[in-house]
């Protein structure tokens, strides 16, 4: 089992992957910190950042598309100015006093048998 993650591990996490693209994380703090914790429990959980708005499976193969930053998050950005959770942002989406709300879901679901 992997080291267990802390909040502050998280939020670093989030920062460095913010940064790297260019994108900053959500500005209401209180809502943030919801988002950080969700994904440090993820962590913890599965041994992977998996999104904290969307259920994992517990199985990597399965959700590696749901894996932080997920698959969908440059496209929503590009597309609403904020991914499916709204943790990363444009930054000139924020700048020009823009929230994230709810967005469709672009994530498809296949279940085998």
């Amino acid at each position: 089992m992997k080291k267990a993650k802390t909040f502050q591990d998280t939020l670093q996490f989030a920062q460095m992957v913010a940064s790297k693209h260019g994108w900053v994380l959500h500005p209401d703090k209180e809502f943030l910190d919801i988002l950080i914790e969700g994904l440090t429990i993820n962590y913890n959980r599965y041994g992977y950042y998996s999104c904290p708005c969307r259920d994992a499976d517990g199985i990597r193969d399965q959700d590696k598309d749901i894996i932080c930053p997920c698959d969908y998050c440059p496209p929503d950005i590009k597309e609403y100015g904020y991914c499916y959770c709204g943790l990363y942002n444009d930054p000139e989406f924020i700048k020009n006093g823009g929230m994230p709300k709810s967005i469709p879901e672009r994530r498809q679901y296949y279940f085998t048998k």
